[in-house]
């Protein structure tokens, strides 16, 4: 489980070095893209994220859990000691298998639930699917998303901004309405948004609006919650480095310049954003709700 050519989390270390700096190749990948044939390979914590038992005994639903944060997010919430169902598209099944034999090391369970969230009835299928090989449920994860790059609004489509709104925003209200009566007080759920929701790239109009409305959509979800006693929360991803990015994510020539223009000068790695998922689900964040958690490399952002 451990590898002495990775420092974990917990070891005292230089942010700036912590990672390498990458110049990934131009490279495309059939949009969702996988982890495997990713290169450089992405850190996602198999061989460096250390646990402490801050989730023992959890059940968590994770959507996008196959690869890149999400996937880094399932490791650590299994070494921090809870259960695991993944949801994520059929064609990420290799990416999948990876995960959950990972999962299974650390001596928990990993529930493979497959599927398309774009799609109105599996998202209330999954949920019950998961409630029911979990035995019970209480953390959700919304992190899948779909990010398509296109230079010219004049050729951003229909069709592919109706699929973003439904992968990326309205998937996430129904995943979470179909959670919310199986989860007890005490349980949280934790949405994904990004750096995009404050400084939208002009690439990405139909993605960053998606992280604008979940930074909104959150931030009420929590109040109108928080009586029930169940946290909702958001982590704001900078540039990270995940298949997401090669399967159209991003205009292919701008690949090896990647996260260089962070104040830390380089892209972060998926592992990198576990401890915010960690924090914000473990009950030593109980009196944070509606906070959104930027872990971007220094830039600055509301």
């Amino acid at each position: 489980m451990s590898d002495p050519t990775h420092t974990d989390q917990l070891t005292f270390q230089n942010p700036v070095t912590r990672f390498p700096r990458i110049s990934p190749p131009e490279q495309d990948q059939p949009e969702p893209g996988l982890d495997q044939k990713l290169v450089p390979q992405t850190d996602r914590g198999q061989h460096s994220y250390r646990g402490t038992g801050r989730l023992r005994g959890r059940r968590a639903l994770i959507t996008g859990g196959d690869s890149g944060i999400g996937a880094a997010v399932a490791i650590a919430f299994a070494r921090e000691g809870a259960d695991v169902a993944l949801s994520y598209l059929p064609a990420e099944e290799p990416d999948a298998q990876e995960i959950k034999a990972v999962i299974e090391e650390t001596g928990q369970r990993a529930i493979l639930l497959p599927g398309d969230i774009s799609d109105r009835d599996f998202c209330e299928r999954l949920v019950a699917d998961a409630v029911d090989q979990l035995g019970g449920l209480d953390a959700l994860v919304n992190n899948a998303g779909r990010q398509i790059a296109i230079e010219d609004i004049t050729d951003l489509s229909d069709e592919q901004w109706t699929l973003t709104y439904e992968t990326n925003i309205h998937a996430m209200y129904r995943i979470t309405r179909a959670a919310i009566p199986h989860m007890p007080p005490g349980s949280t759920i934790v949405n994904t948004t990004s750096i995009q929701a404050y400084q939208p790239s002009t690439h990405l109009l139909d993605y960053a609006s998606t992280k604008a409305a979940i930074n909104n959509f959150s931030k009420g979800l929590g109040q109108a919650l928080a009586s029930k006693g169940i946290r909702v929360n958001t982590v704001a991803p900078g540039p990270i480095w995940t298949p997401l990015q090669v399967s159209d994510g991003q205009p292919k020539e701008a690949l090896p310049e990647f996260g260089k223009d962070t104040p830390l000068g380089r892209a972060g790695q998926p592992t990198e954003l576990a401890p915010a998922y960690v924090f914000l689900t473990s009950p030593e964040s109980s009196y944070v709700i509606g906070e959104t958690l930027n872990v971007n490399g220094g830039t600055p952002s509301p």
